[in-house]
């Protein structure tokens, strides 16, 4: 993976007798014969170490970088020229606004001042860079489960909310039928109870100036409007 601060260091073992700071200070120019086999770029760096990174222990706390570093193994040089102190190095008020090239040549100024090669400071990089990848594709292989996970839970219940759902609509079928059943049957009886009191009617009528046997047709049932669904 390309990062663009790479493009401040490139590391060129030097030749006998000369420092890594003159080596470095060609950063940007393509070397010739025997320098250009002897050039190590950013990717050579890369690939010297190995990946991907190794996490000896869990990560409690994702967005404690600290702790990502610390469970990746990567601790802080005894020399404390870490890729964060050359990136606040390269924030610092008296060199921020110049250009490029005068802070790499303060930069690398320092590290040979202080005895520490520029590609010590790369390998930090690299390292914590691919802790960084690595760890965010443990949580992205984490959220894949999760999700993969969840995905089979909720067609579980999705499967049961359907049957629970065709035996609610069942009941409430079964319950709606029983009251239609029911309803039918009291107008039966009520058609029964008119011909009853007719014929009790019919008998008193002989008797009687007024007739005191309600005879009363029963009403039409009323039938319940369904609705919809």
């Amino acid at each position: 993976m390309s990062k663009k601060w790479y493009s401040y260091f490139v590391s060129v073992d030097p030749p006998a007798g000369e420092s890594d700071l003159g080596a470095a200070k060609n950063v940007g120019q393509p070397s010739t014969g025997e320098g250009a086999d002897a050039a190590r770029t950013v990717a050579d760096i890369a690939a010297s170490l190995n990946p991907p990174a190794q996490f000896q222990q869990t990560v409690t706390d994702p967005t404690s970088f600290d702790q990502i570093y610390a469970a990746a193994d990567i601790p802080t040089p005894a020399h404390g020229f870490t890729i964060f102190k050359i990136a606040d190095m390269l924030k610092s008020e008296h060199i921020r606004s110049l250009s490029v090239e005068i802070k790499r040549s303060s930069v690398l100024l320092a590290l040979d001042a202080a005895g520490v090669k520029v590609q010590e400071v790369i390998e930090d990089a690299v390292k914590r860079d691919r802790a960084l990848d690595t760890f965010e594709a443990v949580q992205q292989r984490a959220l894949d489960q999760l999700e993969a996970r969840k995905s089979e839970d909720n067609q579980k219940l999705q499967q049961e909310a359907d049957r629970v759902l065709n035996e609610l609509r069942t009941k409430i079928q079964s319950n709606s039928d029983e009251v239609t059943k029911e309803r039918e049957r009291l107008q039966t009886w009520r058609l029964q109870k008119h011909k009853e009191e007719q014929r009790i009617a019919d008998a008193v009528r002989p008797f009687v100036t007024e007739n005191p046997i309600t005879t009363n047709a029963p009403a039409a049932p009323v039938v319940p409007v369904k609705k919809p669904g």
